[in-house]
């Protein structure tokens, strides 16, 4: 077959959208070196060999403290999405079910958890992910960003 080294290449990512009521989880990004200060979901990248649902229970794990089964998700919106320099896939899952309290477990990269309403999201969050979360709520499934 083809020669795979040289195929078009995406960086796959991943998304947690934690709903209560008409409100959602963000939290705010610090000393990262990408997009300090602004708002965006739980999220990071698939490692290598690994499902998009588990990478999503793992970034859960990591970052709010929470445990997730796969089958706790719901893929609700996919962004492609075109970046300085290569194209990422960005799934957002929304989380049915989790166990234990959300907490700031990196507080070296995040300074805040905010619960912010679907309606009144703050000026400051990552504009990829505002408009993820404006066609979420619209119910449409695939955006693309970007391009």
């Amino acid at each position: 077959m083809g020669n795979w080294e040289h195929r078009h290449r995406v960086i796959p990512a991943v998304f947690l959208i934690f709903r209560d009521g008409d409100k959602v989880l963000l939290l705010r990004r610090a000393n990262t070196g990408y997009m300090d200060g602004f708002f965006s979901f739980p999220a990071g990248h698939v490692d290598g060999n690994e499902p998009a649902a588990v990478a999503a229970c793992r970034e859960a794990y990591e970052e709010v403290g929470v445990i997730i089964k796969p089958e706790d998700l719901e893929l609700v919106h996919t962004v492609h999405e075109k970046a300085e320099g290569h194209e990422r896939i960005n799934l957002g899952f929304e989380v049915k079910h989790y166990e234990g309290k959300l907490t700031n477990m990196e507080p070296e990269k995040c300074d805040e958890l905010r619960w912010v309403p679907a309606n009144g999201l703050p000026k400051d969050v990552i504009p990829s992910v505002r408009e993820m979360l404006e066609h979420i709520f619209a119910g449409r499934r695939y955006s693309d960003y970007n391009f």
